[in-house]
């Protein structure tokens, strides 16, 4: 019993110190981190689609609906996506160690996006695509947002 207090407290220290202390095994941390770039991969590339799209003299509606459901499905996961223990110390990743450093600023932007994605999907599903374009705006804005402060260069 001793042991396990003074273990405990270790590592309350440790915390409280700034030191990282690992809150996943190391294959379960990859695996988010694998899910994470996958479903932002898939965020990045349904975006092109839809600015395609959204440019055109006569988008593509059901595209646009699609896509914008792809994400809003996405952007829901993606508070799953930025555990403790899924940052750079752990590997390669385009997530900055400010996320995980500014945890309640990090988890107010990824709302917002969420909000955002959620109003894009409504948007996009009513068929109305003067709306549409305006709520797509809007959530490219929550995007940008996130990524210039949290978001690494990545070169694949």
């Amino acid at each position: 019993m001793r042991i396990r207090f003074v273990a405990a407290i270790a590592v309350v220290s440790l915390s409280a110190a700034g030191v990282a202390v690992a809150a996943l095994p190391k294959n379960k941390a990859l695996a988010i981190m694998h899910a994470r770039h996958e479903g932002m991969e898939k965020i990045g590339d349904t975006n092109k689609l839809i600015h395609r799209e959204l440019a055109s003299s006569s988008p593509f509606a059901p595209a646009v609906k699609s896509g914008a459901a792809t994400i809003a499905a996405l952007a829901k996961q993606s508070s799953g996506w930025f555990p403790a223990g899924t940052g750079p110390e752990m590997g390669k990743t385009g997530a900055k160690a400010e996320i995980w450093q500014n945890q309640k600023d990090f988890a107010a932007r990824l709302a917002v996006f969420q909000r955002a994605a959620v109003t894009f999907n409504a948007a996009a599903a009513s068929g109305d695509m003067t709306a549409t374009k305006a709520r797509y705006a809007d959530l490219i804005g929550t995007c940008n947002s996130c990524h210039d402060k949290y978001r690494m260069d990545m070169h694949h």
